[in-house]
């Protein structure tokens, strides 16, 4: 194999080590996505169970913590502060108050979607992509291969397998580097789709909490 690669074309070459490249980035943000999502979870999870347990409101909004919170907690957080904020105001109306609290979750929400949903996009090109850039390499290969063939008196397989066993190496890494992209972009495009539910599920019921609250001002 080592053989094969050292003897290929330049051209080959390159494009082996951009698909080398592409595959060790792709996989450092599968690791890195994997690690998010399953904090992301775990800290939805623990935070539902205090909220819907009865903890105080405003106990729980003065334990929060930027550096130790979740995406739900900062959901909360966001909406939370606003309704206190407008609460404070004599004049405004319980619908008003609503709104801006629900208004302010939904821009956290935005803020935090992006991040979990942030690197997809390279995963997603990667996978599709990596394919066509491996099979490039195998057309230049095999195209230079038969070039060689040009000078030979009599051509044997001999003569024109070498070229394209390390062209087609290209294609193999091609298909290394585009599957566990392919896969894990549509595992946690399933995963961010279920926390997004959930997110937006918190903010409905949460602003109906804070709707009767408003009303009973």
């Amino acid at each position: 194999m080592l053989a094969l690669l050292a003897s290929a074309s330049l051209t080959v070459k390159l494009v082996m080590g951009l698909l080398l490249v592409a595959s060790f980035m792709s996989w450092w943000y599968i690791f890195l996505k994997l690690f998010a999502i399953k904090r992301a979870t775990k800290l939805a999870q623990e935070f539902e169970q205090t909220f819907w347990n009865g903890a105080d409101l405003q106990q729980l909004f003065h334990q929060f913590s930027p550096e130790r919170s979740g995406e739900l907690e900062r959901i909360f957080e966001a909406g939370f502060r606003e309704f206190m904020k407008l609460k404070k105001q004599s004049n405004m109306d319980a619908a008003t108050m609503t709104e801006s609290a629900r208004r302010a979750m939904r821009a956290a929400y935005q803020r935090e979607m992006d991040s979990l949903e942030s690197h997809l996009s390279f995963l997603a090109t990667v996978g599709s992509v990596s394919p066509y850039v491996g099979l490039f390499g195998t057309v230049w290969g095999i195209m230079n291969a038969f070039r060689g063939l040009a000078n030979v008196a009599q051509a044997t397989l001999a003569h024109v397998a070498p070229g394209i066993a390390e062209a087609l190496i290209a294609t193999a890494m091609g298909l290394f580097a585009a599957i566990p992209a392919v896969v894990a972009y549509n595992r946690y495009t399933y995963d961010i789709d279920r926390l997004a539910n959930r997110y937006e599920s918190f903010i409905e019921e949460f602003s109906n909490i804070l709707q009767r609250q408003a009303n009973q001002r």
